[in-house]
């Protein structure tokens, strides 16, 4: 049995910003990942040897804010994503599945029709 039956005659439609935004994710993903990060090691980086536990505290809350912007960017990337391949399968060929041959449709009211959507 074949499941993915192409209809033939189907024009594709032309890509469009799905495709864009794709080729593009990796590369937004991975800045939007590296500057918080790196901000946060500049922090770190330029706090002093010995710093005071208000200074600790204040360090570890960057480190925390940027770990959420970070796991925020992610979703938002992960959200987009989804997005563009809905698109792409969408503008993509379309396929036939199997018909159901559903007798009443012609024929409202016919005895083999459901008696809950019989208007009678």
């Amino acid at each position: 049995m074949n499941w993915l039956q192409k209809l033939p005659g189907f024009a594709r439609s032309a890509p469009g910003l799905e495709w864009a935004l794709w080729k593009k994710l990796p590369w937004i993903a991975l800045a939007g990942t590296a500057l918080p990060m790196a901000l946060v090691a500049l922090a770190w980086l330029a706090a002093p040897q010995a710093p005071t536990p208000a200074d600790e505290r204040e360090l570890t809350q960057w480190l925390y804010m940027a770990i959420g912007v970070v796991v925020l960017h992610w979703t938002l990337v992960f959200t987009v994503a989804i997005g563009c391949v809905i698109v792409m399968l969408m503008k993509g060929p379309a396929y036939v599945a199997d018909g159901l041959e559903v007798p009443h449709t012609d024929r409202p009211g016919s005895p083999t029709s459901d008696p809950v959507d019989d208007p009678s």
